[in-house]
This record gives structure tokens, sequence and C-alpha cells, in this order.
């Protein structure tokens, strides 16, 4: 340690768990960092960010900014996707300081002749310091003070910003204290950010008596793009067992012409490198992974590291796996729930090493089928080291790659998962229904640390999920939650076809299991059947491409309304007047109007100025004034408005407008 260094780094901000983790952005972003920067007396200081891809040797560096109380902040724009690493140096500015002082002493009519002298002093040991070039012109500078010919145009000189940003840039360095660590933030490509996903199960889209196909897949690609989702989600395409598996509505027993569960993988046609026979062949896939890229939508796939009894690995690697004192291999259970066609894998197998590296043959194998997106299940039920160092070794091979992370569980867990490198995250949105349930979720997730590692990605149904509030709110309530899903994040979801179709009943009373559920029957859907919500998914999902502000998920502020059943809220984008205000009505049974409060400094609108309120979803017009309006929803006909602010404009033709 040189004891002469003087420099203190504090609170450096943004950091997971002391840099243990990597930060999550995406390219493009401007990477903003802030730290306490300071030194004993009263020196001036100068902080810099330094910051640099990954694996490279050369550091670049941005002077930051002082804001207050020891304050300072800096940032550089992310590149293409991959890792970069930031740090901060710091040092006392003697020739600022020097400046400072000079400055405030000469205002005061002091002889400054001795000071000017010091100063030269300074230049001219920084000339030892300097490259020829620069260090010719401290030199000048050096000589010009300590002649002093006139002492109003030497102080001038000295206090020139250029000769102060030279002499610290090149040569006021040498007891600078720097960080002691080397933060990480990870960089994704923006569809991490930024998505909307459709889910489906292929084998439901032949027709009458027909197993659905891939081919048939490849169908109905321009539906999904025409709905507006670039992202569409399959379930396991691979073979499924025979073996104890489960029938109609989770019968322990199937009958015969049962498919069985997508997630019980494995027979004897294959394992997780295979595709099921009835769905198509492994062509097929590639095919339509090529048509859906031409629709702009990309395949995501599930990644479910489980087996089937029947699965090749039981034979070939039965270490693998948990064997019961009958010789019968563990199946899963969720006490008191059995999954007799599902056999969980034993991470705590003495051949891990290679069980590893198995499952990393899997996600690679369909990378190079071109799948970039991978909706992963039940991540949480398994090590985090496991997926620690199978993501990285994922982004090693492509950093395009994005991880969905399909785990239901306790916070902390979740947590760790997007730490450790899951690119997006489901939620709890699900059961949040109130003003005051979604208003504090949404506060965790977007204004705490949580937003600096977390993506959530907000799916109001999946088809293991049909809540109580769409079981009973009807069609209402699809539209209510499929406005807050795709307004209150960036990345949301829906499992189709069954939520264009509103279809809400249960398995039973209390359950959230869908009636002749998909996940264990064939069912045949009329995609445009009647009282169906396709209009208003097209009408998001364009208002979402179009307005930056929904492209983002922690630029949400709530604001006030008078009724609690009517949540009210801006998403604010780079710009102000890029500002959308979202008014919704969580009730699905009664028409709601509440009085909301607009605090117009937000949006760039000034006191007594009246400004433009366009509803994108009914393209409504109105002139408001003033900070508050009322506002009617009816959830039968419009439970919500997404309304753009715009401000009155003159211009040199004297033509008034609204832009």
């Amino acid at each position: 340690m040189e004891g002469r260094a003087r420099i203190a780094i504090e609170a450096v901000h943004p950091q997971i768990d002391c840099g243990r983790f990597a930060v999550q952005r995406v390219s493009g972003d401007q990477m903003v960092v802030q730290a306490d920067v300071f030194s004993d007396g009263h020196d001036e200081v100068v902080a810099l960010l330094l910051y640099r891809r990954m694996g490279e040797e050369q550091w670049q560096e941005n002077v930051m900014r002082r804001l207050d109380n020891d304050r300072w902040e800096g940032s550089f724009v992310l590149g293409e996707p991959g890792f970069y690493q930031y740090t901060l140096m710091g040092w006392v500015d003697h020739f600022r300081t020097w400046q400072r002082d000079l400055q405030k002493r000469f205002e005061a009519g002091q002889d400054v002749a001795v000071d000017l002298q010091i100063g030269a002093q300074i230049l001219e040991q920084a000339v030892g310091e300097a490259d020829e070039g620069d260090a010719a012109r401290l030199r000048e500078a050096a000589a010009a003070l300590s002649a002093q010919q006139e002492q109003e145009g030497a102080v001038a000189l000295g206090l020139d910003s250029r000769l102060s940003d030279l002499v610290s840039t090149c040569c006021a360095r040498g007891l600078a204290t720097r960080y002691h660590k080397e933060l990480v933030v990870r960089v994704d490509r923006k569809k991490a950010l930024f998505s909307s996903w459709y889910e489906l199960f292929p084998r439901s889209l032949g027709g009458e008596g027909r197993h659905g196909t891939l081919r048939d897949c490849i169908a109905l690609l321009p539906d999904v793009a025409e709905l507006g989702f670039d992202v569409l989600y399959l379930p396991p395409i691979h073979p499924i067992g025979s073996s104890k598996r489960k029938g109609k509505a989770n019968a322990v027993e199937a009958q015969p012409g049962d498919p069985g569960s997508p997630w019980a993988i494995g027979s004897e046609a294959g394992g997780h490198k295979a595709v099921h026979p009835e769905l198509g062949t492994l062509d097929d896939f590639r095919d339509l992974v090529r048509e859906a890229e031409k629709q702009g939508i990309e395949i995501a796939l599930d990644l479910a590291f489980q087996c089937s009894p029947d699965h090749p690995y039981l034979k070939e690697h039965p270490e693998w796996f948990r064997w019961r004192p009958d010789g019968t291999v563990q199946y899963a259970e969720n006490p008191p729930k059995k999954y007799q066609d599902i056999v969980p894998i034993n991470f705590e197998t003495p051949q891990w090493e290679e069980l590893w590296q198995e499952l990393k043959s899997i996600v690679f194998f369909w990378m190079d089928q071109g799948v970039r997106i991978f909706r992963v299940d039940n991540p949480h039920t398994k090590p985090f080291p496991m997926w620690e160092w199978l993501i990285d070794q994922a982004k090693e091979k492509s950093q395009d790659v994005i991880f969905l992370a399909e785990a239901f569980t306790r916070p902390k867990i979740m947590a760790r998962l997007a730490k450790i490198g899951f690119t997006q995250s489901y939620s709890y949105f699900s059961w949040r229904n109130s003003k005051a349930e979604l208003t504090e979720y949404l506060t965790e997730l977007t204004r705490g640390d949580t937003r600096e590692f977390m993506r959530p990605n907000f799916w109001p149904n999946t088809p293991d999920i049909l809540t109580e509030y769409l079981q009973y709110g009807g069609r209402p309530a699809f539209m209510i939650r499929l406005v807050l899903a795709a307004t209150l994040s960036s990345n949301y979801g829906i499992y189709g076809p069954v939520y264009e179709l509103c279809v809400g009943k249960p398995e039973k009373a209390g359950s959230e299991e869908y009636f002749e559920a998909e996940k264990y029957e064939i069912r045949r859907w009329d995609r445009k059947g009647p009282g169906n919500i396709r209009e208003l998914i097209v009408t998001l999902n364009r208002i979402r491409r179009d307005h930056v502000a929904l492209q983002q998920t922690n630029n949400v502020t709530f604001l006030a309304s008078d009724d609690d059943s009517v949540l009210f809220y801006a998403k604010i984008g780079t710009q102000k007047k890029g500002a959308l205000l979202i008014a919704v009505n969580l009730d699905p049974f009664r028409v709601r109007t509440a009085r909301l409060s607009l605090p117009l400094e937000l949006f760039g609108v000034l006191p007594g100025q009246s400004y433009l309120l366009h509803d994108l979803i009914g393209g409504d017009h109105s002139i408001w004034q003033g900070e508050t309006t009322t506002v009617r929803l009816d959830p039968q006909v419009n439970p919500a408005c997404i309304y753009r602010i715009s401000t009155w404009q003159r211009r040199e033709s004297d033509f008034d407008y609204y832009f």
C-alpha cells in the first residue's frame, strides 16, 4: 500500500453482492455508475470511470462528474452482447487545487506572484511524466507563469481548463487510488429486455382426429405474427414415455390414445435430442425455425432436465438417478402430490461431471438447430452451480442465447437464479390483483437492487396457472390482466389460444388447473371463436412496438387515482414527450369512474398549458388542462386507456398544432 495515497472510494453502485455477480444490461444502454470518492482535507479530487470489454487489455476511461456530498457519477455506452468490466480511480489533483485557490486570491485583490511560481513548479514537475507533445506545451505554460510580465494575463493562462485537463490526463496520477474490485456487467441483446411471448401446444394444431405437427406450426406462423408476438414458445417436443403415462385430467393411468404429458420426456424413440415422432422430424423443426425468422418470430424451446421412466438415460446411466430399496426408480413427488411419469435427475451423483457435460450437450444440440431462447422448466429444483456453469458455457458459444427461468418459488431463490445468469424470470404477477399488491410488487422489482439483475416476464396464465381472478372475472378479467402484463412489464407472454378465447373453467373449485387440461390431452380450438380478444392483443402489441416507453420495465411511476379499483401509472421513455399514461379498471364486474392526478412536470407540460391526450386503445382525442381529470372505465367495453400526452406548440408559421 502506498501510504501517501489519500483517496477513498466507497459505495460503488451498481454491484451485486459485493461484486460476486454481474449486473444485467442490454446493448446500447448507458451504464451509469456512482460512487463516493473523497479525500482528507480540502484538495480538489478527480474521479475516473474505467471500462473495457472482457478480454481486452486496454481500459477506456471517462471523467466522472461530481453530484453532491462527495458523490460522483460516470457512464459509458455498452456495445455488443458480452461481458464488460468497470472500476474506478481517483486522485488528489494538486493543479486544480492550485487553480481554485489562485482564482480566490486574485479575485480578493491579493498579490499572487508567489502563487504563479508555485503553479509553474507544478507544471515543471508534470513535464517529466508527459509525452513529447504534451511536455512541450507544459514547458511553455510553466515559462509563461514564471515570467509574470503581466499578472492578469498569467492568471488567465493558469486558470485555463484545458491546461488542467492536460495535467490531469497525462501526469497527475502518481498517487492515484484504484478501486479494489473490477466489477462485471453482462450485456444481452435487446430481446432480453423487450419481448412478447406466445405459448401453444403443437399437437393440438391438427385437424379432427389427427395429431398436430411441426408443419402445422409452420402454417400457423402468420397468425402468430398477426397477433404481434415475436417469440413462439413450444412445450417439450421430445418423445413421451409410455410407462406410468398420465391420462386425461392427470389420471394416474392413461387410456388407449391418451398422449401423455410432454414433460415426461423420453422413450425408445429417443430422449432430449429427439423429436416426438408424431410431431415430425428434426428437419421439420429446422424448417420451423427458419420460417419463423421470416415472420420476425423466434422459437423458444422448453428445457426440462427430467425424464420419463422410459428415457434411454435410465438404462445408459442408472447412476444419474435415485433408486429405492425395492429396486424401483424414485419418481418426482411434492407430497402429497405424485408425478409417477416423471423421474428427477440426482444431481448429487458422484458422476456429476459427466452428467453436467451431457446436459450441456443438450443445450448445444438445440443451439446448433438455431434455437437461441430457452424456457427452463423448474430451474429452482436443480443446483445453482450447475446453472451458473451451463449458462456461462452457452454464452461462450453464443452471446445471443436467452434463458427464461420458470421458477414460481421463494423470492430469494428466484433472485439467486437471476444473479447466476438467467436472462428473464417468471414472476408473482399472476397473483397480484389489487392496486396495493401491484404497486408494492412493481416497486420492489423496479426501485431496489433487484432491478440490476432480474428482468421479470409477466404471464397472466400458463398451462399450470388459471388464477381465480380469471376463473371468476370472465372476459373483462382477461382483458384487464392482458393490459397490465403488456404495459407494466416490457417482457410478457400468454398461453394460447385459451387466453384469447377467455377460457376460464377450472378442473374443480379451488384448483388452478384447467378443465380438460391441454397438458394431458389434445384439444381442438376455434382460434377466432366468439368472444375472443384478438383485436385487443393486436392493438397492445402494436402499441408496444411503436412506443419505447413500453420497451422497458423499470420506468414505471405510479400516480394517484381516487378509486382503489383504478390503477393509474406512467411509463416514461428517454424523452418526456414519449411518456404514456395508463389507467386500468381492476374490477372486472363494475364500471369505475376515477379522478386522476397528473404531475405535469413529469411530462414537460408548463403550468396553465393545455395538452392533448390520445387514447391509443380506443382512439379518442381530448384536450385537457390542469393536473386532475376524470376517467370512466367500463370493464365490458374499455377496461383501460393508454394515453399519449402531447403539448401545444407554436411554430414560425403561427400555426398551432399538437405533435
